[in-house]
């Protein structure tokens, strides 16, 4: 029966695409509402493999329609010679049509998003009728809408019910900046692919300005770098053409190079390059174009064109678009004097993502030394991962340098500058997504996800799913295709070979400007240790913790109000310490408890003083988006308790899920509401540990107000 309705909810979006667009061409909303809707069903795998099972069937059915349509049509008598030509597309082109929607939805459903990730996509990118659609609260002609959001494919930190957020329009287009580097050591099936995904993001109602990268020439070559530009940008143009219209066009002459040093805020980053003649983006894409930028610009001085830095150009972009080109976008001051006074809006475009397409991938992750940073949080991780990467690009005590390893290391610093140096131009909700060609293209990714890893022998082991489009899945639900506080061995694929396993892991980063993260006590100047009876220790009530705003927190996330004067009480001999994220959005309140029967002489001098987590919390217009509570997760099991913690939940939490993902086990306490997760290695294999963790979470005492509700 669920079969059945996928199938007749699928070709009712085939039917309805195609009688859009069959006739005449349609503006973009109208392509993108049926598969904004759809996009609200949250379907699971199994649901997935239903879906592609029915268009399997639906596509045979169809061409042996379409066979006896074509053999009716050549032995029809109205049908002669002196017929005039149908309007309606062709069978090869309407088969060519179908299957390019069939393959744009199942790219779709592959994103796995859940009700909540494609509600803030309509709010952002959907059309109108989809809009309205999506906030009626009857049920939909379409059978699949209903499934609910338990069944999705990621878990995400979410407690309580959702509030409905109200919706705002924008007339500005939704932009990403789009830089290719290299694209020359591209083959074609690899640029085509890339093509493919960047006009399914203008289906899905985000354009790309595109820029070209074509640096990486080697110095013999440096005579021929205008010729390799524009067969580069030949050979981009003509793929973005095979996928659809709007096709692409070129701005050549956008791009101005100063040598004066105009008068600018200290917080737009200074640039030579400006964009002398606005227009030339903004038209095109009002009407839906994706644009390409070779990587040159006019000189106002020379007035002749010449090469110029890609990186600068995605900046001199970001900046237009954001509204923030101040001082050469108005050569009168009297003209800008009256756009504030008209209240008229400076911005030019909504830049949603800044793309960052290299051969190399993201960024490579500097705490495990292999791998690639899934999430950076620029705010709390910059300085670190620039020292980790410059430290790379320099010669080592014995005075030698890998001159591979220098200058993949000298790219990755400049794509993380660049991310930095744009999220700063940009709203707090934008991000910089980094992937190679392979992956945005897609080319061999789902395959990885079919590897089946073994399990590690830890109780509650849980393995990732089948790889996503980066790119898409990033539009659809603003995250990473994996979350950044899962352990590797979740992610990790298994084969004999390290080296292969490693390789066949995404090499995809987001970057947000994100939120600081502080902890205390600070354990980059002490670790934290189980604390020595007596010895004077962190309380809740220090000047140096926001009390009034972290019970704000805990009250916010829990939906229920705590025993504040209960809860001091309880935490003033045991309390390890506080991760705060951002002002108070998200936290974790961490202690050392004393298992019961012991005191804390015997447990300290035994060392079975237990690490625990107490309260996890994050502000509810926070949970299911940015980061978060990843945040706040990898600031306990990387900083706060690396060497383990544990914890408890109401074996009815639907914060379960998200939590046994990044747990190294799960038990359901007997004769109890409580499940107890841990993340402290081998574990298991140490019974007296066990044995004092189970104590600590069937005992602690709850520190709410309301009593009458089961304790969290």
């Amino acid at each position: 029966m669920f079969v059945r309705t996928c199938r007749s909810s699928c070709n009712a979006w085939t039917n309805a695409t195609s009688t859009t667009q069959a006739g005449s061409l349609s503006p973009p909303n109208a392509h993108r509402s049926v598969v904004l809707t759809l996009s609200l069903q949250a379907c699971s795998a199994r649901t997935h493999e239903s879906l592609i099972r029915s268009f399997a069937s639906t596509t045979s059915q169809s061409k042996r329609q379409e066979a006896e349509a074509e053999e009716k049509r050549q032995v029809s008598p109205r049908l002669g010679p002196s017929a005039p030509r149908s309007s309606y597309p062709s069978s090869a082109e309407a088969r060519q049509k179908r299957d390019s929607d069939r393959e744009f939805l199942i790219s779709v459903l592959e994103s796995s998003a859940t009700k909540r990730d494609a509600r803030g996509y309509l709010q952002t990118f959907g059309s109108s009728a989809a809009l309205t659609s999506a906030g009626q609260k009857k049920p939909s002609t379409i059978g699949i809408l209903g499934v609910p959001a338990s069944v999705a494919g990621r878990p995400a930190f979410v407690q309580g019910t959702e509030k409905e957020i109200p919706v705002k329009r924008n007339e500005a287009p939704h932009v990403a900046v789009v830089k290719l580097r290299a694209p020359q050591a591209w083959d074609d099936v690899l640029l085509e692919g890339v093509a493919k995904t960047l006009t399914r993001l203008r289906d899905l109602g985000l354009l790309s300005v595109i820029v070209l990268d074509c640096d990486d020439i080697k110095p013999n070559q440096a005579s021929s770098w205008h010729k390799t530009v524009t067969e580069q940008t030949d050979r981009l143009l003509r793929a973005i053409g095979q996928y659809g219209f709007p096709a692409a066009e070129v701005v050549d002459s956008g791009i101005w190079k100063s040598t004066e040093n105009p008068q600018i805020p200290s917080s737009v980053p200074s640039n030579p390059l400006y964009v002398g003649f606005g227009k030339a983006f903004t038209t095109p894409l009002a009407n839906g174009h994706i644009l390409v930028v070779p990587p040159r610009a006019y000189s106002d001085a020379s007035l002749q064109y010449s090469k110029a830095d890609a990186n600068d150009i995605v900046i001199a972009l970001t900046t237009f678009f954001a509204g923030l080109q101040f001082g050469r976008q108005y050569s009168d001051y009297r003209e800008l004097a009256g756009k504030v006074s008209d209240g008229q809006s400076f911005r030019k475009a909504l830049v949603d993502r800044v793309i960052v397409i290299d051969p190399l991938g993201g960024i490579p992750s500097h705490r495990q030394g292999h791998g690639t940073q899934v999430f950076i949080n620029l705010e709390d991780e910059f300085k670190n991962i620039q020292d980790a990467l410059y430290e790379k690009t320099q010669p080592t005590s014995a005075g030698t340098k890998d001159a591979g390893v220098s200058a993949r290391a000298t790219v990755h610093l400049e794509n993380l500058r660049l991310a930095k140096s744009t999220l700063a131009l940009l709203p707090s909700n934008a991000s910089v997504v980094m992937t190679s060609p392979a992956e945005a293209a897609n080319i061999n990714v789902s395959r990885r996800g079919q590897l089946e890893a073994k399990p590690d022998g830890f109780a509650g082991e849980v393995k990732t799913r089948t790889w996503r489009n980066p790119l898409i899945h990033n539009l659809l639900t603003d995250r990473p295709i994996y979350s950044s506080s899962l352990p590797i061995g979740r992610i990790k694929p298994t084969h004999q070979d390290e080296e292969i396993a490693l390789s066949r892991m995404p090499t995809t980063t987001l970057a947000k400007r994100g939120l600081p993260v502080t902890i205390f006590p600070d354990p980059r100047v002490n670790r934290w240790q189980p604390p020595q009876p007596g010895v004077p220790r962190l309380r809740l009530t220090d000047t140096c913790i926001d009390l009034p705003r972290l019970v704000h927190l805990i009250n916010d996330s829990f939906g229920r109000k705590l025993n504040v004067e209960h809860y001091l009480d309880r935490l003033k001999d045991s309390l390890a310490g506080i991760i705060i994220a951002g002002e108070y959005e998200g936290g974790a309140i961490l202690t050392w408890e004393t298992p019961f029967g012991l005191d804390e002489e015997t447990a300290y001098r035994e060392g079975r003083l237990v690490p625990y987590l107490d309260k996890f919390a994050v502000l509810r217009k926070s949970q299911g988006a940015g980061g978060v509570a990843d945040i706040v997760f990898n600031a306990m099991v990387r900083d706060a308790f690396p060497d383990g913690v544990c914890w408890r939940s109401r074996k009815d939490n639907p914060v379960n899920k998200w939590y046994f993902e990044r747990s190294r086990g799960v038990l359901k306490l007997p004769e109890s509401n409580w499940a107890m997760f841990w993340t402290t290695p081998e574990a298991v294999s140490k019974d007296q540990m066990m044995r004092d963790y189970e104590d600590v979470c069937r005992n602690i005492a709850p520190s709410w107000a309301d009593t009458t509700k089961p304790a969290d």
